[in-house]
């Protein structure tokens, strides 16, 4: 479909009734307003049932629509006001409507502004693009400033307009375009108005840069209430003023749509077990707590709206990819809950993605972001076969973590006397190529230290070319590890897990080529059953309060007088005091950053309840803050560098608490039946209004600390909804 035909669809879809939000944030009755500052959202599903969500951030005044399908797509403009402030932006009506077209899909949807709007700063494309123009900081420049072009198609076009003629020739056969302006005309969306008597039409329209897929932005408004004026690219809509007096409000009807290709949604049913079913019709039965199940909807909503054959897409509306971690994650937690297929999904999604070696891709790069990276490619190498196929998906291998979290998935589903023999060795036939692979590679990662089990030998990160190790597991922020090198969570809980799931598939796979013999095996799952030695790290009371205090006087004043008067009420232990470093550095030294990372082990495996304690014990001394959770670490222990590291990067800092390890830390608790620290965690949650988003964090002033929304967190996001799992482990 061609974007003038795309851009056409829009204005005759196919009748369809208009639906309401399939999910909305932040919603009465289940959401503080107060938290989201100014952040709202909508989720729907278009005409293929995949997920399309609109959010209005009032702080910014940006619009972005995430088409969450088999090109991650993305849409976004800025509105302002006539005096440059963010506009105010509501919806309009409940609904939106989703229709077909031939090729393509489309969803409208009304917005209102109490008055005059300029609306610039059109972004389309991926929507790792939307998030690289936002770290940029591009959403706070002039609206006319210019188009966010990504530098590697920028060089791309440079490179095939030096070619000679020929090869130029070729180039741009292969890329559908006419000539090089054809080809640079690309690099930016057109913006047309039309008008009539009675309407006007602002049409945003891009083809994706190698002419194969279009995406189209249409803004409709009554021309008899309002005017519309060009300029370049930035557009201000005014209303007209009846008899001198004052305008009146502005309704914009909005249109999208994309010929890109659709996922295959997953029903509920396709995903939930019968005893998962039954608890969901108990909840349900339930009339004297309403919101319980409000809530349970939700999230049943939300992972619907993640889940396809293809994959489990990481969140939205961020990450709307495969993540190898976070499927292979949400497998481990959801076992209580989901059906037996629902490992196939997982397991077979990561192994047709393995590399050539047997690791595991952490993340696809879909359309766009996979242009932008073959682009780089092809103007590194100059490989024209690179331009027949520019949108080619391209697989990340740089974490480190999945590799070894696959074989513990597969292992447990090859375990599972439910799913019957017939069907394991059908999926065996298919799959057992690949993942014997996989075990093959993780053996060869983990023998090094089988054999001498010094630290150096753990598995590390690799080296980035300025020298910093790249952080290769879920703390995957640029100081997520603190500049280690060997990460606590792949050593002590990944790679000793992924051994003992080796040997309890050594019976079903038909070779163990690649693999070590029994004896061998059962050898080194012993020796990295020890590795968390390494990592263990014990301060006598002097020296713990010594450091904290360090860290507070670092602080700001409110800040600092805050957690005095934490300290003042839940004093320093008076015995030592035990956790496990986050990380060691290249020579093997712990890094005493305190973290989460143990909860983890507290769910794989029986005992550990000396881990627990950092749980617990009150931030400054330990993780554990009122009303809002358990952070994500604590630097108090470490060095001034590693403060000011984690002052620089918040993503993994102190400052923040994940969903994900709420999550694992309550499901290792309701197991063990623990059950005073499993209120103590869920009042805390609970009380921060924020328990079910993917990340939060929190401010303090004079009247005390306040949980808020993390700015980049995702609505919907795959390893928080494994509260699902939780409220059933619960219940149960």
């Amino acid at each position: 479909m061609s974007a003038a035909a795309l851009v056409a669809a829009v204005a005759v879809m196919v009748q369809a009734d208009t639906a309401p939000p399939y999910l909305a944030f932040p919603e009465p009755g289940l959401d503080d307003p107060v938290v989201y500052e100014g952040y709202r959202t909508r989720l729907y599903r278009d005409a293929r049932g995949n997920a399309v969500q609109v959010y209005l951030d009032h702080k910014s005044g940006r619009v972005v629509h995430l088409w969450a399908d088999a090109l991650d797509e993305s849409i976004g403009f800025t509105a302002r006001d006539t005096a440059g402030a963010p506009a105010p932006l509501d919806w309009a009506g409940q609904g939106a409507t989703a229709g077909a077209t031939r090729g393509g899909r489309t969803l409208g949807y009304r917005l209102t502004s109490p008055g005059a709007l300029r609306l610039g700063l059109f972004v389309l494309g991926s929507m790792r693009l939307e998030r690289d123009f936002h770290y940029a900081g591009r959403d706070t420049l002039a609206l006319d400033a210019p188009p966010f072009v990504p530098a590697e198609l920028v060089q791309l076009v440079a490179k095939v307009e030096r070619l000679p003629p020929a090869e130029r020739r070729r180039a741009l056969a292969l890329l559908g375009a006419r000539d090089v302006a054809a080809l640079r005309a690309r690099l930016e969306p057109s913006v047309t108005v039309e008008q009539t008597a009675t309407t006007w039409r602002v049409r945003v329209a891009q083809p994706s840069f190698d002419g194969r897929n279009h995406l189209a932005l249409v803004l409709r408004g009554d021309a008899r209430a309002t005017t519309v004026t060009p300029r370049g690219s930035v557009v201000t809509i005014r209303p007209r003023r009846a008899e001198g007096g004052p305008g009146g409000p502005i309704a914009i009807a909005v249109e999208i749509a994309t010929d890109a290709p659709a996922l295959t949604p997953l029903s509920r049913e396709a995903i939930f077990n019968d005893a998962f079913r039954r608890f969901y019709e108990s909840v349900r039965a339930d009339t004297g707590h309403p919101l319980r199940f409000r809530r349970l909807e939700r999230e049943v909503r939300g992972f619907e709206l993640l889940s396809s054959r293809e994959k489990l897409m990481a969140g939205l509306p961020n990450f709307a990819t495969y993540f190898g971690r976070d499927m292979l994650m949400t497998a481990l937690l959801m076992e209580p809950v989901w059906s037996d297929t629902m490992p196939e999904h997982v397991i077979a999604a990561a192994l047709r993605k393995l590399g050539p070696a047997g690791d595991v891709s952490h993340e696809e790069a879909l359309g766009g972001q996979a242009i932008r990276e073959n682009a780089a490619e092809y103007n590194r190498t100059g490989d024209a076969r690179l331009l027949a196929h520019l949108a080619a998906v391209r697989e990340n291998y740089f974490m480190v973590d999945d590799d070894f979290q696959l074989p513990v998935v597969a292992a447990r589903y090859f375990g599972n006397p439910a799913v019957p023999a017939a069907r394991k060795r059908r999926f065996l036939t298919q799959y057992g190529g690949p993942l014997r692979k996989n075990l093959a590679y993780v053996w060869r990662r983990a023998e090094a230290y089988a054999r001498d089990p010094v630290a150096t030998n753990l598995v590390g990160f690799q080296r980035d070319p300025d020298g910093w190790w790249h952080p290769g597991s879920w703390r995957d922020s640029r100081v997520g590890y603190a500049g280690g090198r060997f990460a606590f969570d792949v050593n002590a809980v990944w790679v000793p897990a992924a051994l003992e799931a080796i040997a309890a598939m050594r019976a079903v796979l038909d070779s163990a080529a690649g693999l070590p013999d029994s004896a061998t095996l059962a050898s080194a799952i012993a020796t990295w059953r020890g590795a968390g030695r390494h990592f263990e790290v014990a301060l006598a009371p002097a020296e713990v309060a010594a450091r904290v205090q360090a860290k507070l006087a670092s602080l700001p004043d409110t800040e600092r007088a805050y957690w005095n008067s934490v300290l003042a009420r839940t004093g320093f232990p008076a015995d030592t005091l035990r956790f496990l470093a986050v990380s060691l550095d290249s020579t093997g030294r712990p890094i005493p950053v305190m973290n989460t990372d143990a909860g983890m082990l507290l769910y794989l495996t029986p005992g550990g309840e000396r881990y627990l304690r950092p749980f617990l014990l009150p931030y400054p001394v330990g993780l554990f803050v009122d009303g809002l959770g358990p952070l994500a670490a604590n630097d108090a222990y470490a060095s001034p560098a590693v403060w000011q590291m984690f002052a620089r990067d918040l993503y993994h800092s102190p400052r923040v608490v994940w969903g994900r390890e709420v999550n694992v830390l309550l499901a290792a608790l309701a197991r063990r039946g623990d059950r005073p620290a499993l209120d103590s965690v869920l009042d805390a949650v609970e009380r921060s209004g924020l328990r079910h988003a993917e990340l939060w964090s929190y401010r303090i002033d004079g009247a005390g600390l306040h949980a808020v929304r993390y700015g980049t967190s995702s609505d919907v996001q795959l390893w928080s909804l494994t509260d699902l799992a939780i409220q059933f482990l619960l219940r149960r």
